[in-house]
């Protein structure tokens, strides 16, 4: 058991390995604003974040993440009907694509997590994939 929770930080050390600018916040910021952090990570909540804590250069940053996963989301959701739609106009028995493809939301549910532990640890780190994307002026 052990062994296999040593495989799993190492496994999400790797997968979180990316650039971290926490030394670039204030500190108080972080202790303060770490709830508004985390909201950022819940779907349209992130709009929480976006006007409550405008003066958190650590929860718009969160925020930003939060944003981008969220538009990256509907984006997938909207491509995902589509592609079922064809598929399905074609023959029902290709529903099985549509299960594949549905795997997709585990990733975006990975990096909603990774979002989340890092916010509650009071970390800055980027988001694998998205993080270096920049919407919200930190």
């Amino acid at each position: 058991m052990n062994n296999q929770q040593e495989s799993f930080e190492e496994k999400f050390q790797n997968l979180n390995n990316t650039a971290d600018m926490t030394s670039q916040f204030d500190p108080r910021d972080i202790q303060n604003n770490k709830v508004m952090a985390i909201l950022a990570y819940f779907g349209i909540l992130v709009l929480i974040p976006i006007f409550a804590a405008k003066e958190s250069k650590f929860a718009r940053f969160h925020a930003n993440q939060g944003l981008i996963l969220f538009i990256a989301g509907i984006a997938y959701s909207i491509v995902y009907n589509i592609i079922v739609t064809i598929l399905l106009s074609i023959s029902w028995r290709l529903y099985w694509v549509s299960y594949i493809l549905s795997l997709v939301w585990l990733f975006f549910l990975v990096l909603a997590i990774i979002g989340i532990i890092n916010a509650a640890q009071g970390k800055a780190k980027e988001l694998p994939l998205v993080g270096s994307f920049k919407i919200l002026k930190v």
